[in-house]
């Protein structure tokens, strides 16, 4: 049988298990019942995959080539919607906030708790990667890893001269319309600045000229009702686009890269692990069940291990947030925007933090020096603003990280044969810190419903 026509059967037999979870659909079965069957099934048709071919097989990389349709092409969807999400939620939560102190005090304490926490996340990170002794001179270098390290070298470049000022200059919005493309690194900051800044206009324009303002909050709950409707429209593909991204991520993955790095990969798990318990202590404290909220946020946080994207997940984080968690819009617009551009808990606190620890004996540097260790927990602190929301986020975080602290960045490459199978665990703790951040700032200021998140399930 040539090749052609065993993708077609594997594509067939793909296509019947897209149908089978559509079936589930029309049966009425629970939205996250149906995530979760879609990432057994994209599990299992991986791993058979990879059984029969292997992972560089020809028939693998076409499958996934026609799978990338339903799968990356749900992502792109989503993040299709995010811009427009992002700039009309934004207004909407600033024009129906009751005041600008309200505003303030929200907008202070969800940056205080994505910030916070990702210092938390750093301390984890050091503590975990000297429990395990983590270096990268354990590390032999193959032709991947060399070229990796060539292109972050090339990379550094775009961020190691940029002061700390130069750095926050960086998310004003020149060109809002170019930042609305997604062009720069911090263009999702920009554009949550620049919708700001028109909400707290229309805020002055609604105290000097209500009838214009009245309009204006009209034009936006309007066009607000219409985005929301477009992301509904995505999120029922959700099944789909994760049976799609988990099949390419088994199917393509080599144990025996995974058992190369294994000490690496299951440090990284372990201390991802610890700042999930840290979200649900902060959760507890706060009054809030962590098992309910984590069962009402377990469809979300799916999504996120699937497509590693933060930006991605915002249309998802939002609606959670609101429908499930019992927060109200405002909170779950600033806490879901703001937290795939700052305080990334994985990805600006938790990777980074590792690879100067792991990096560090290779520069001459103890890596047990308290001034060394402080150092890196207030560089990882400072440098979490800004960082991209999609794949790729971490390994800018990680440049500012390593080129502040005068370390090589080259020795960052060492990891580019696990770093999708890291990357998904990061993914989902950055929104699970941006979901707890709405939650925790909506408790902690008395805008939390109790009764919506009870009935959230």
């Amino acid at each position: 049988m040539t090749n052609l026509w065993i993708v077609l059967l594997c594509l067939a037999a793909a296509g019947l298990l897209i149908g089978l979870l559509y079936r589930m659909q029309r049966k009425h079965v629970p939205f996250t019942k149906r995530v979760f069957a879609a990432l057994g099934i994209g599990i299992g048709f991986g791993a058979l995959l990879q059984f029969i071919f292997g992972v560089d097989h020809s028939v693998v990389k076409s499958v996934n080539d026609w799978l990338s349709i339903v799968g990356t092409g749900y992502v792109k969807l989503l993040q299709m919607v995010v811009i427009p999400l992002i700039f009309v939620s934004i207004i909407s939560a600033i024009i129906h906030v009751q005041s600008k102190t309200g505003l303030g005090k929200m907008s202070a304490t969800i940056i205080g708790i994505l910030v916070g926490t990702t210092a938390i996340a750093a301390v984890i990170a050091i503590s975990v990667s000297l429990f395990f002794g983590l270096s990268s001179l354990d590390i032999q270098a193959g032709d991947q890893e060399v070229a990796r390290g060539e292109y972050l070298d090339t990379k550094v470049e775009e961020v190691k001269d940029l002061t700390l000022p130069q750095q926050v200059l960086e998310f004003l919005p020149v060109n809002p319309f170019l930042d609305m493309t997604g062009a720069r690194r911090t263009s999702t900051i920009a554009v949550v600045i620049f919708a700001a800044f028109i909400g707290v206009a229309a805020l002055g324009v609604a105290r000097k000229k209500p009838e214009h303002g009245k309009m204006f909050m009209s034009i936006i709950d309007a066009l607000h009702a219409v985005v929301m409707r477009m992301v509904t429209i995505v999120l029922r593909l959700t099944p789909y686009g994760v049976f799609a991204l988990m099949t390419k991520v088994v199917s393509t993955t080599a144990p025996a890269e995974i058992l190369k790095l294994g000490e690496f990969v299951v440090a990284s798990y372990v201390a991802l692990a610890l700042m999930l318990l840290v979200h649900a202590l902060l959760l507890a404290v706060s009054g809030i069940s962590p098992i309910g909220y984590f069962k009402r946020s377990l469809s979300t946080l799916a999504f996120s291990f699937t497509s590693r994207s933060s930006a991605g997940a915002i249309p998802m984080n939002i609606e959670t947030q609101v429908d499930r968690l019992g927060v109200p819009q405002s909170f779950a617009n600033f806490s879901a925007t703001f937290g795939a551009s700052i305080g990334q808990n994985g990805c600006a606190g938790i990777y980074p933090a590792m690879l100067a620890i792991m990096i560090a004996p290779s520069a001459g540097i103890n890596p047990l020096d308290l001034g060394f260790l402080a150092q890196l927990v207030a560089v990882v602190a400072i440098s979490s603003f800004g960082v991209a929301g999609v794949g790729g986020g971490a390994t800018f975080a990680a440049l500012i990280v390593l080129s502040s602290m005068n370390l090589p960045v080259a020795l960052a490459g060492l990891l580019i044969s696990v770093e999708p199978l890291i990357d998904m665990g990061r993914t989902l703790v950055n929104v699970n810190g941006s979901m707890t951040a709405g939650v925790l700032s909506s408790r902690w200021l008395g805008q939390w419903d109790r009764e919506k998140f009870n009935k959230g399930l």
